[in-house]
């Protein structure tokens, strides 16, 4: 409701001023102030892309969705996702990739996360996963295989059935990462966003 309140405020403001340009940087102002207060203050008008905007939605939407009866998620001050894109199939559209770094999503095994198809759509949950994650150059099912660590240790994971394995650590362990592998959803390493929902 507050940020309804915001944006009319906005409006009102565009209509009643007199200098279009002045009027521009009202609304924009007015905007990016409720987004920053909205998203937890990581919107910047400036810096996201429609692309970027579209898969966050598209993102959060569903996050909603799957932890809504999730009591002790929902009601956290902290519930922020990373996530980044990638074609895991070759049908020239991105998947995501998406994890959670606060304490209730991560234990000392590593965090959860998902893979969502780009309608949004769940492809897969994970339990006790570390960052980041390896695509591989090899393929199962027509999915790219992938490499998590958890607990330390690599392990690859093959898509069987539409899906690929939920644990991670109970998967094939492999000694080395390939040198092809493309490093995806990389939440240490990389200065990834990260987004409330």
């Amino acid at each position: 409701m507050k940020n309804k309140i915001l944006i009319l405020i906005a409006i009102l403001a565009l209509s009643s001023c007199q200098n279009k340009e002045n009027s521009k940087n009202i609304v924009k102002t007015v905007v990016q102030d409720t987004l920053s207060k909205t998203l937890g203050g990581t919107a910047n008008l400036s810096e996201a892309t429609p692309k970027e905007d579209k898969a966050v939605d598209l993102i959060r939407k569903q996050l909603l969705i799957l932890l809504k009866n999730d009591i002790p998620a929902m009601t956290k001050d902290d519930r922020y996702f990373y996530y980044d894109a990638f074609d895991l199939n070759n049908d020239k559209k991105n998947e995501y990739l998406v994890g959670f770094s606060n304490s209730y999503f991560c234990g000392s095994g590593g965090c959860s996360g998902y893979i969502l198809n780009n309608n949004g759509t769940v492809i897969n949950r994970f339990t006790v996963t570390d960052f980041p994650i390896y695509v591989t150059t090899s393929s199962t099912e027509k999915f790219y295989d992938l490499i998590f660590e958890s607990g330390g240790k690599f392990h690859l994971l093959k898509m069987k059935n539409g899906k690929y394995p939920s644990n991670p650590s109970v998967q094939e362990i492999i000694s080395d990462i390939p040198k092809e592998s493309t490093k995806v959803l990389d939440i240490q390493g990389e200065k990834l966003e990260k987004y409330s929902f």
